[in-house]
């Protein structure tokens, strides 16, 4: 019993000497050594220690400062260690921005994570960063709502550029309001088409509307968005105002070896009537085109909508309902195209 208080007083004892020993006290800032600091400043990092300038070393809530520092936006992993006698060492792992976001006109950057990152224009340009323009990543959104955007995003980037493959530069922006539905701006020679990638199987998609796009833009001049997310069939809609009868004169009978056509015998058009509005359709052959219904779909174009829904389940479900394709023929308008082949 007389060994265990021995060595029970001489602990304290000791303890008592770490705590009052002015060897042990952080002198100043300059004692605070960090490691890792690119985008967040020394004076950012500062302030989490200023109760700690003139405290002794062993007071200091290691734990506590380490959560403080990966508050702060741009520090995805904090470090803190003690160094005997008087120093603390931070070490920093920032984050790693991976698109451009849009709100408004303020142009900002993102992490995988969904992380909002701020950066000066000037800034940016040292960087050289080449991203895409994200929307539908809001501030006013949990992280981990923008996560699952994000997820979206980097699968998309990460298919379209397999095997060494650079074909997410030709993407522009990219909406990912719905995460169910990736709509990206593709810039083409005319106008930028809005294309629909869905969630998945982005490479194909992508690699359907390359082969596609050059002659779906001959036939249809007004064309504005394509959605690739059905099996055997995509959707083209044309700009406001304006129907598939107001296509290019001769695009009915394009020549064979003029740009890539979608596999198939015939396309189904709407042919334009004496006052310029779309007629009945009339089926008329392309060779080698794809085959094709016309039909105007009712609604605001937008996924989830009942008549676009009835209009392509055939494709979807990789499956015949001759009474839904009979109700999509019925009426048309400057409303979308539905498609097949690809």
């Amino acid at each position: 019993m007389a060994v265990l208080a021995g060595l029970a007083v001489a602990g304290l004892m000791l303890r008592t000497y770490l705590e009052r020993d002015s060897r042990f006290r952080i002198a100043g800032t300059e004692a605070i050594q960090a490691t890792g600091l690119t985008e967040v400043s020394r004076a950012e990092m500062l302030p989490v220690f200023g109760e700690d300038v003139g405290r002794n070393i062993f007071f200091i809530p290691i734990s506590e400062r380490r959560r403080e520092l990966e508050k702060i936006p741009w520090v995805e992993h904090a470090t803190v260690m003690r160094l005997l006698p008087d120093r603390i060492r931070v070490s920093i792992v920032e984050r790693k921005p991976v698109a451009f976001t849009r709100h408004g006109s303020e142009i900002g950057l993102v992490d995988g994570s969904g992380v909002l990152l701020s950066m000066p224009a000037s800034a940016m340009a040292r960087h050289h960063y080449s991203f895409p323009v994200l929307t539908g990543i809001d501030a006013g959104d949990s992280t981990a709502a923008r996560a699952t955007r994000l997820a979206v995003y980097l699968r998309l980037m990460a298919e379209l550029n397999a095997g060494g493959r650079r074909n997410s530069e030709q993407l522009s922006e990219i909406d990912l309001t719905d995460p169910e539905d990736a709509r990206v701006t593709m810039p083409e020679q005319g106008g930028d088409i809005l294309a629909h990638f869905g969630d998945d199987r982005f490479l194909e998609r992508y690699e359907r509307y390359r082969t596609h796009i050059a002659e779906w833009k001959q036939q249809y001049p007004h064309l504005s968005s394509v959605d690739l997310r059905y099996d055997q069939q995509v959707v083209l809609e044309m700009e406001p105002g304006k129907g598939p009868g107001d296509a290019a004169p001769g695009a009915a009978n394009s020549d064979a070896g003029q740009g890539a056509k979608p596999s198939g015998a015939h396309t189904d058009r709407a042919a334009a009537s004496p006052k310029g509005k779309p007629a009945a359709s009339r089926k008329t052959q392309a060779a080698p085109a794809a085959k094709a219904v016309t039909g105007r779909v009712a609604g605001n174009g937008k996924k989830g909508s009942g008549a676009r829904k009835a209009a392509l389940s055939t494709g979807r479900r990789k499956s015949t309902n001759k009474s839904t394709r009979q109700a999509a023929q019925s009426s048309h308008a400057a409303g979308p195209l539905v498609q097949g082949g690809g």
